[in-house]
């Protein structure tokens, strides 16, 4: 079974902030990021307050003094040990990965879910199998299904997909959370990205409620705090002294159609938000939705 990241030390299991070095690609001019690469920037993260970078290099990172996690894909059987040797050789702590394509049937789905599953124990390095549109679990049902034949799996939990991909806020959302609870308990690693029923990553201001942007039929931000606050105390049930549980904003470009551009009145567009600013205001939700789980389990 793919292990949850551990220390080594005796501490109760805990939180920890990394970034997705996505975040920091194509970011606007008006953004606060310094600009900086290499040991620097990663020192400049620790600084920040993030305690591990996500697609970095693993040796600027250790320079540093932060933790290093990968991240890639896995389209077949065979590749499932390629990729988890390759992240470990990088030096990653561990790695999160998108796998198929969501045309899989049952069989192939568990084909690959199985193969993830063993290579992560054979080179005793934590893979997870992260919730995506366009991969074997881009439908909740179909990936609570999958937990039932295959229940040593472990995901990164990129809820984002779920809740706009599959518009989760239409109907009975508590319904669906009590649904969803063999994903979050099997959540080891996390993504953070916020966003409303229709788009898949918005601007929320200091996440401070009532933030503006949720003035419409849900607050998307309550959502999301929830959704967290679940997956968290999901991973603290069967958390051992040692583990902790990764949550990296990751906060992509709109190069990739993520970040979002609006017209000025002068004809160009500009990108709603600053999102390296925004990570900032994602670790500190984060950090306050853990607290919570805490006091739940």
């Amino acid at each position: 079974m793919p292990k949850n990241l551990n220390d080594g030390s005796n501490q109760p299991p805990r939180l920890k902030v990394y970034l997705n070095l996505g975040t920091l690609t194509d970011l606007p001019a008006h953004s606060i990021w310094p600009k900086l690469k290499g040991v620097e920037a990663m020192a400049f993260l620790k600084k920040d307050g993030f305690e591990g970078a996500q697609d970095g290099s693993a040796a600027d990172c250790r320079a540093a003094g932060i933790g290093s996690a990968g991240s890639g894909r896995i389209d077949s059987v065979a590749e499932a040990k390629e990729f988890a040797k390759k992240m470990k050789d990088a030096g990653h702590d561990a790695a999160t990965a998108h796998v198929g394509t969501g045309f899989e049937d049952d069989a192939q789905m568990d084909a690959l879910v199985r193969a993830t599953v063993e290579a992560s124990d054979e080179l005793n390095f934590p893979l997870y199998i992260e919730t995506h549109r366009a991969t074997i679990t881009q439908d909740v049902w179909r990936t609570i299904q999958l937990t039932k034949r295959v229940p040593a799996v472990r995901f990164n939990g990129d809820f984002s997909h779920y809740y706009t991909g599959q518009e989760l806020a239409y109907g009975d959302i508590e319904a669906k959370w009590r649904a969803m609870q063999p994903i979050f308990d099997r959540v080891s690693f996390m993504h953070g990205r916020i966003g409303n029923t229709s788009c898949m990553q918005v601007d929320i201001a200091d996440g401070k409620p009532p933030v503006p942007q949720a003035f419409g039929m849900c607050d998307f931000l309550a959502h999301y705090r929830a959704m967290w606050t679940h997956a968290m105390t999901g991973f603290l049930k069967s958390a051992k002294p040692g583990d902790y549980l990764v949550l990296a904003p990751e906060i992509l470009s709109p190069a990739i159609y993520y970040g979002r551009k609006f017209t000025q009145p002068d004809g160009t567009l500009r990108e709603e938000s600053d999102r390296y600013a925004q990570a900032l205001v994602y670790a500190r939700i984060a950090r306050e939705c853990f607290e919570q789980a805490k006091q739940r389990s």
